[in-house]
């Protein structure tokens, strides 16, 4: 199987620990994420290492007996050791401050090294699970362990949320404990916490194989039966959660499968059934290089076990191999999806809730335009409604942020955030950039199927009411001039399939010379953008049209407040004399009809054109004051 087949992947730097054996204990803090490698209780040696940790902890304590569990307090403050079932020993891990530990059978108060007890709650306790990332903690109750009693941990309180029972496959003939920890996990997905619920036999008697069923856990309210993940397969399996996607590992067949709730699954009125999203695969095989000096590692990397009965598996993406010695977090890899999931729309819907999307869904896109691969318009047309979908949203909310700030602070809104902008907001810019300007200079390409694109894509931004940029409107004209498809950017132009804006109106002006009529089309529409009538007239004169500029200004009433200097250097610059003496005449009436003097006044800074003027056609051409 080739690289490109693989899903999933172990990331490249993993945690390295010392290896489980019998004078080394290995234990895991899924809070700070850390592991603690501790020798002979601790006498000879205790090393913590975390994904982040640039430097290890190392330190010695006292051996005491057997460690049971070990852990820091977030930032490293506390050590927190388990030596027996009922008792914890503290000690201060601050530079600088005593070591000594206090022991308590609650809030530690590390200054005054002791413990104060802010609450507790009399319930019989099977097992407990603790999710850091909500600071939820779930406490199984009753005989058969399956009534889960959650407690939420904020600012040194702790509160008590409504308990639920998990239904089990079947009423169980015995009356003991068969409900263990090792079939529930807690994680966050799509920002809701989930209680996810490994169940190895169906409830329904037609349905071979296990299913995985999500328990949505919310602060308010009570825990609710969402979703079922349909596996299909029974043996053993293990769960973690990689950017928003269930990902359930089975051992026996060594491939994993990856479920996402937010594809539209089979609603039955109470639950979404879903089912894998991509055939089953084996996590991508990785190598562990060999430690040792130079000339030594040079032999070759020694293949990794996976799916070994030695991992152990954390939320939300944590591997563990003790036997190993490493730590890895679990990886999605989006380019293989590309190609195992056929179905566009669908491929957008995943690739649009994943974190790292944007160049993939890019890239997917001009995939889709490519000669081999090319898609139909129809499906091009459900893409970009996609992909302007998320962009739409965005561009509300950033404007609803810009009013709400505008507007200023109030009692009724919240403190207010700036939208994230995530990496499945491709603007105009990204799909002009990647995707459509490149697909334009395609020779191959048949120019009707191109200009069909282009204008689908135009479409679908019209119909969420996103402005589309001048750049698209642009590369449209450019690929209709290229192929002298002039009829149809007339059409285009009159039923106002292109917006109207000033950049399209002066390119309008320079396709001139190919096309006669896009003058007219070029003023048309900068009369139809009212607030460009200077403009207008500077576009003119910058392509020599003085009588042109003369005449629309003339039309517009706005001819008695224009500079004559500017038109009179304008018309000097064509070297039409001709055209020059109409213009000067013009203005020698105006001055006439407003002064009652054709003569130019010092501020308008014409001397150098009336001294031209006498050059070229002799004083005598002047105009003399009319008198009554």
């Amino acid at each position: 199987m080739g690289e490109e087949d693989y899903y999933l992947e172990l990331c490249e730097r993993p945690v390295q620990f010392e290896k489980a054996n019998p004078v080394n204990c290995v234990f895991f803090d899924e809070a700070n994420k850390q592991v603690f490698a501790v020798r002979s209780g601790g006498a000879t040696g205790v090393v913590v290492k975390g994904p982040d940790d640039r430097n290890p902890i190392s330190f010695r304590m006292e051996d005491k007996g057997e460690v049971k569990c070990i852990k820091f307090s977030l930032e490293n403050k506390i050590l927190a050791v388990q030596r027996t079932s009922k008792t914890v020993d503290f000690s201060n891990f601050i530079p600088d401050s005593s070591q000594l530990e206090y022991t308590q059978e609650c809030k530690v108060l590390p200054e005054k090294r002791s413990l104060k007890l802010l609450k507790s709650q009399n319930i019989n306790v099977n097992w407990y699970m603790y999710c850091p990332e909500s600071a939820v903690i779930l406490l199984s109750t009753t005989v058969l362990g399956n009534v889960l009693q959650p407690f939420y941990f904020r600012a040194g309180t702790m509160t008590k949320l409504p308990k639920f029972e998990i239904e089990l496959p079947a009423a169980p003939k015995s009356t003991k404990l068969n409900f263990s920890e090792r079939d529930i996990a807690m994680a966050i997905i799509y920002g809701q916490l989930y209680v996810l619920f490994l169940r190895h036999h169906s409830r329904t008697s037609n349905s071979t194989g296990a299913e995985v069923v999500l328990y949505h856990l919310p602060r308010e309210g009570a825990c609710k039966k969402m979703h079922i993940l349909k596996l299909n397969r029974t043996g053993k399996f293990a769960l973690n959660v990689v950017d928003n996607l269930v990902v359930v590992h089975h051992q026996d067949t060594e491939t994993s499968v990856i479920f996402d709730i937010k594809l539209r699954g089979e609603f039955d009125g109470t639950v979404t059934f879903h089912h894998p999203v991509l055939p089953a695969r084996s996590i991508q095989p990785y190598q562990i290089p060999v430690a040792g000096p130079a000339p030594v590692t040079s032999q070759s990397p020694v293949p990794c076990k996976l799916y070994s009965s030695s991992w152990i598996v954390f939320q939300p993406d944590i591997i563990i191999s003790a036997s190993q010695g490493y730590l890895w977090n679990l990886q999605v890899k989006l380019q293989p999806i590309v190609n195992l999931l056929p179905d566009k729309g669908r491929l957008m819907d995943f690739l649009l809730q994943r974190k790292e999307c944007k160049m993939v869904i890019l890239s997917v896109c001009s995939q889709m335009l490519s000669e081999s691969d090319r898609a139909t318009l129809p499906v091009l047309a459900t893409v970009f409604d996609k992909l302007n979908h998320e962009y739409k949203k965005y561009l509300d909310a950033e404007q609803s942020y810009t009013m709400a700030v505008e507007a200023g602070p109030s009692r009724s809104s919240p403190l207010l955030k700036r939208p994230l902008r995530t990496q499945a907001v491709l603007d105009q810019s990204d799909m002009y950039t990647h995707v459509l300007s490149a697909f334009t200079e395609k020779k191959e390409m048949p120019h009707k199927f191109v200009i069909a694109v282009l204008m689908e894509y135009i479409r679908s931004l019209n119909q969420f009411q996103i402005a589309v940029q001048h750049y698209l409107h642009e590369l449209v004209i450019k690929t209709l001039v290229q192929h002298n498809l002039f009829y149809m950017l007339h059409q285009f132009l009159q039923y106002h399939v292109l917006s109207d804006s000033k950049p399209l109106a002066c390119l309008l002006l320079s396709l001139e010379s190919f096309y006669p009529p896009a003058h007219q089309l070029s003023l048309d529409m900068l009369k139809r953008l009212s607030t460009a009538n200077d403009e207008i007239v500077e576009v003119l004169l910058s392509k020599h049209q003085v009588l042109a500029a003369l005449r629309f200004i003339r039309g517009i009433g706005g001819h008695d407040n224009i500079s004559a200097r500017k038109f009179l250097d304008a018309a000097k610059q064509t070297e039409d004399n001709m055209l020059f003496y109409t213009i000067f005449r013009f203005f020698e009436q105006r001055n006439q009809r407003l002064r009652g003097n054709p003569n130019f006044t010092p501020g308008e800074h014409c001397e150098e054109h009336v001294a031209f003027f006498k050059q070229v056609f002799g004083e005598q051409a002047l105009m003399r004051p009319t008198t009554f």
